[in-house]
């Protein structure tokens, strides 16, 4: 034995060992599991084994090893996504890179994998690996020649590859729909976060885009869509938590007793507004002063909400402590038109001269985050900064000031300030023109500014709906109302409306010439004609109802013109231009899922539950039936 043991190397006792260590693992493993070997993690320690003599007495190939680390590993599978329309869902980012095993580890482990050539389609080699009669490729090939998606994810303590073949999700709907329910999914949208998004307006109180422009503009449908996310946000989300600092009429257990401080020159004291009937706080200060302020420091909520009344030139600013190495950043609401503007570590919004009383409801995270991601592009910069606490209120100038809250969310401001704006910026012929142009593509002619789109007029009409229905304020049907009138103007007459094959009226998202015939945009214009027709009355309603029933004869006579089998076509430009045609990405086929869903709930046509269920197939791989 003696022998034995002088004539075995110590290299060799190494690997001898190294080898017994990784057979006891691997039994372990497989008792433990009766589905399949769950490998250890980390092989770095017995691949080292293997880099010295030993190992290449065994013939190991380093140009192998390379390979093997390429067909094992799993790139960064993110669907390309361009910008968005605004109506649709919030984008989902696919997985991360992550390496599985090394070829020294294959070899360890006994798997019997020998490279191979793959010729594609006679164009181009890739290597592969070959197991038996099985190939296999390298997913970083698979996910971009099938466009299909993948991660590896942690269960049960070890790592497994999920697979998918789309991204978006459908979402189940909540019952019969209804024009004072939440609208289809979008409790989900958060409109104010997009990158296309450059601020909420301080004047207006609605979202500035930059969808199709770097210099900004009012997008209806981003509005209206604004309003509807709010509305629905409220019908689901439980009521907010709301942190009163400043009632000057009275004081109850749910106020926080901070006092104002005041600098010298400068002065705070509580009147009697005969406008409000209540008592109110009344602030001057000097021009060279810092003005008054109100001690906050909340580090939960970040909505505060104030009445303000200014007498002069004047401003409201909120100090925050930031996650920015808890730098202090200040965001400034200005008694001037100024949109948004960055400086140091000052944001300003212009707010208006506010000489009346006005309530401001600002979100500080959205104030903080699209100032400091102020840029001259279309998309604003991405910033990790938040804040952490909200230090105090300051206010300068001379004017009036109560109800200073902090609270958990405030939607139901958001959707008043959307129905608001659309009911001032509707024009003469019931139209929301929309102030930028618009080329769809080769071979359309572009929209010019001024231009109606049937989407935004739907979504107006839903949110308009909706806000008479919890007011009772007839501005706001009387709005819905006229909105009717793009709808049965044709496109080249500055409306909506196009006629497909001298048959079927279509109310067009974009009025192009030729005629696009775009299918979640023109979904969500029928939407709005429902939402009209069900709250307006027998009477009132009678326009929208014809409309209505009009555009859904249309739909279910063109909705097979949009399925290609495997998924859904977003317009037919391949129609009208003889063009390649243009296939909807996955959030859009969804969205068309998610509009026939909410359709079926009020109209019963076999055609719905038949087109459903093909196309959620779609969303797993299935296909149409070939010759």
């Amino acid at each position: 034995m003696r022998c034995l043991a002088a004539r075995v190397n110590y290299k060799t006792l190494i690997i001898i060992c190294a080898l017994f260590t990784l057979v006891t693992v691997l039994l372990w493993n497989k008792c433990s599991s009766d589905k399949a070997i769950q490998f250890p993690r980390d092989l770095g320690h017995l691949e080292d084994l293997f880099r010295g003599e030993g190992l290449e007495k065994r013939g190991v190939d380093s140009e192998s090893n390379n390979d093997v680390n390429n067909l094992l590993q799993v790139g960064k599978s993110v669907p390309k996504q361009p910008p968005a329309d605004a109506s649709h869902q919030e984008q989902q980012k696919a997985p991360p890179v992550a390496n599985v095993l090394s070829n020294n580890a294959n070899k360890l482990l006994g798997l019997k994998y020998e490279e191979i050539d793959c010729l594609i389609n006679d164009d181009y080699t890739v290597k592969g690996r070959q197991e038996g009669n099985d190939v296999y490729l390298p997913f970083t090939w698979i996910e971009k020649y099938f466009d299909v998606y993948g991660k590896i994810a942690q269960y049960d303590g070890y790592d497994r590859f999920e697979f998918s073949h789309s991204y978006s999700k459908v979402y189940t709907p909540r019952g019969t729909y209804r024009p004072d329910g939440v609208f289809m999914s979008f409790e989900g949208y958060n409109v104010e976060v997009r990158d296309r998004v450059k601020c909420i307006s301080g004047v207006e109180g609605v979202p500035l885009s930059t969808q199709w422009g770097p210099q900004g503009y009012f997008y209806p449908i981003q509005i209206a869509q604004y309003g509807l996310s709010h509305y629905s946000k409220n019908l689901t989300e439980k009521p907010p938590h709301v942190e009163v600092y400043e009632i000057a009429e009275k004081r109850d257990k749910g106020t926080r007793q901070n006092d104002w401080t005041v600098p010298k020159g400068c002065t705070v004291s509580t009147v009697f507004d005969k406008t409000r009937s209540s008592n109110v706080k009344q602030f001057t200060t000097a021009e060279s002063s810092d003005g008054v302020y109100l001690m906050l420091g909340n580090g939960k909520d970040f909505i505060i909400s104030f009445d303000i009344k200014f007498l002069t030139n004047g401003s409201i600013s909120v100090v925050l402590e930031t996650t920015e190495k808890n730098q202090l950043f200040t965001i400034h609401y200005v008694t001037n038109t100024q949109l948004i503007a960055f400086k140091d570590k000052d944001i300003y919004y212009g707010i208006g001269p506010r000489t009346g009383w006005n309530t401001i409801t600002r979100d500080l995270i959205t104030d903080l985050k699209k100032g400091v991601g102020l840029s001259n592009t279309k998309a604003v910069k991405q910033t990790k900064i938040m804040p952490k606490k909200v230090i105090k209120l300051v206010a300068k100038g001379k004017g009036f000031i109560d109800n200073i809250t902090i609270a958990t969310t405030a939607h139901m401001p958001a959707f008043f300030a959307a129905s608001d704006w659309l009911v001032r910026n509707q024009d003469e012929k019931g139209g929301w023109p929309i102030m930028v142009t618009r080329k769809l593509g080769e071979g359309f002619k572009s929209l010019e500014p001024g231009w109606y789109s049937a989407m935004a007029q739907g979504q107006a009409m839903s949110t308009l709906v909706r806000a008479y229905l919890l007011t009772k304020e007839q501005v706001y049907l009387n709005s819905a109302l006229r909105a009717i009138v793009p709808y049965t103007l044709k496109s080249e007459d500055h409306g909506v409306k196009a006629v497909f094959m001298n048959k079927y009226d279509w109310y067009e998202e974009y009025p192009t010439f030729p005629s696009s015939f775009v299918l979640n945009g023109f979904i969500y214009s029928l939407l709005g004609l429902y939402d009209l027709k069900e709250t307006a009355g027998e009477k009132l309603g009678q326009e929208a109802k014809k409309l209505y029933e009009r555009g859904m004869e249309s739909l279910k006579a063109m909705l097979p013109l949009y399925d290609t089998g495997s998924g859904t076509i977003y317009d037919l430009r391949h129609f009208m231009l003889g063009t390649a045609p243009n296939l909807a990405r996955w959030d859009y086929h969804t969205t068309h899922i998610n509009q026939l869903q909410l359709l079926s709930t009020v109209d019963d046509a076999p055609i719905f539950k038949e087109f459903l269920k093909r196309w959620k197939s779609y969303l797993k791989g299935g296909r149409a039936k070939h010759n």
